[in-house]
């Protein structure tokens, strides 16, 4: 009995082995994934979210995680969170573009004092808020999981288990992350932003005509309704241009950098 249960855990070992060193890599992939991440999902969640990824990323994962045998490489440890965290933060990243964009909407259309309740952790404005929301639910529905699933499982053919990324296609990849982060930030806040513009340039207009009517009194209540009626008119353009965008990254992680 002993020997026969000695013998099942020998050839059991290569198998725990291989799914562990995918658990390093997806699991802090997942601290940082939009949606599966957030801080408002319980710690205890997202351990069970990570496993549950890695049962699926595994059979996927390619002849690197295949050849794992008998015994782990140390340097495992440091290579696969470090892979994970990258892909993790690489997708954070379009999360923050609807959050940049909310801010800015908000500045614009003087309602960043308004804040979101605690709808998220993150402490931003009721436009921010809204627009995470929604994003994160469009994603959902629109298969995020299987979408997260498949670039995990893209992700070692690029950055095989047991090695490090090259720092300048990692600097690249980041940084061309970053750049496209701000412009589609401000391109998803553009409407706000030339609303307030016109709407600055003609209380200007209005104060140089009329120097004794309090401009700022009679236009603050106008550009507070412009900015709702624009963002409950515009959101769902500017969600759809999100995921689209969101969707292209997902597909082609690495296609900047590397």
């Amino acid at each position: 009995m002993d020997a026969a249960l000695a013998d099942m855990i020998r050839q059991a070992e290569p198998t725990v082995l291989q799914f562990f060193a995918v658990f390093l890599r997806v699991g802090a992939a997942m601290a940082l994934m939009p949606g599966f991440g957030e801080q408002a999902v319980p710690v205890r969640f997202r351990l069970l979210l990570g496993l549950a990824f890695t049962a699926i990323v595994w059979p996927m994962a390619g002849p690197g995680v295949q050849a794992i045998g008998v015994g782990i490489d140390p340097r495992l440890f440091l290579t696969e969170p470090v892979a994970g965290l990258a892909m993790g933060i690489f997708f954070r990243l379009f999360v923050m573009v609807l959050q940049l964009a909310g801010m800015m909407a908000a500045q614009a259309t003087s309602l960043s004092q308004i804040f979101g309740g605690g709808a998220t952790p993150d402490p931003m404005p009721a436009f921010g808020n809204l627009l995470v929301i929604g994003g994160l639910a469009l994603a959902m529905i629109a298969g995020l999981h299987v979408k997260l699933a498949l670039a995990l499982a893209q992700s070692y053919s690029v950055m095989p288990p047991g090695s490090f990324p090259v720092r300048a296609d990692l600097a690249a990849w980041g940084v061309a992350g970053v750049t496209r982060t701000f412009g589609l930030a401000f391109v998803l806040a553009a409407p706000f932003l030339i609303a307030s513009l016109i709407y600055n340039v003609a209380l200007g207009a209005i104060n140089k005509a009329m120097p004794q009517l309090m401009v700022a009194f009679v236009g603050a209540p106008a550009i507070t309704l412009g900015g709702l009626i624009l963002l409950a008119i515009s959101a769902p353009v500017v969600l759809q241009l999100w995921l689209a965008a969101f969707d292209r990254g997902l597909s082609q992680p690495f296609g900047a950098g590397f």
